[in-house]
């Protein structure tokens, strides 16, 4: 069954995207749910002037993205958390934290779209990607410290340089 989706669906495709699904998935979830449409002839001929009278629409809001993506490229962040004596985090660092730690740099990013590639559960570093367009997509590479430890001074320097590079 070929539909039209209303919405990005993580593992499915993008809003506007035309794609092939089983068809009781399409019928008995994303259609009664409002998350897509059929792909007949007409709603595709639809979508094709929707698409046109939208292009420099999406073309504003892809710069917007590569804009915030290279903004935040190349940071190194520094999260604190409860740890145990042997470096394991109580609970886990995830992508609510991640934003967190960029909005106190001064990039807004929404908790949604940012990735962490492994579970985080000890002290060290680690990479998240973050979506911020389906064609444009950075890592921010973040290091897990305890909260009863001292910043060290390489997370020092990287504060200090972050207002810099603005």
């Amino acid at each position: 069954m070929k539909i039209i989706l209303k919405e990005n669906i993580p593992g499915l495709g993008y809003k506007d995207d035309v794609v092939e699904v089983k068809d009781g998935y399409g019928r008995n979830y994303l259609i009664p749910q409002g998350k897509c449409i059929i792909a007949s002839d007409a709603a595709l001929k639809q979508l094709k002037e929707d698409l046109k009278q939208r292009a420099h629409k999406i073309a504003a809001a892809k710069a917007e993205a590569e804009a915030a993506a290279k903004a935040i490229e190349g940071l190194k962040l520094v999260i604190a958390a409860k740890t145990g004596a042997n470096g394991t985090v109580y609970g886990s660092v995830g992508a609510a934290q991640i934003a967190e730690a960029l909005a106190t740099l001064g990039h807004e990013v929404d908790r949604k779209i940012i990735n962490v590639k492994q579970p985080v559960k000890m002290v060290g570093t680690y990479v998240a990607a973050i979506k911020f367009h389906k064609e444009v997509e950075t890592e921010v590479a973040f290091e897990v410290v305890s909260e009863d430890a001292p910043i060290a001074p390489a997370a020092e320097e990287a504060a200090a340089e972050a207002p810099a590079a603005e």
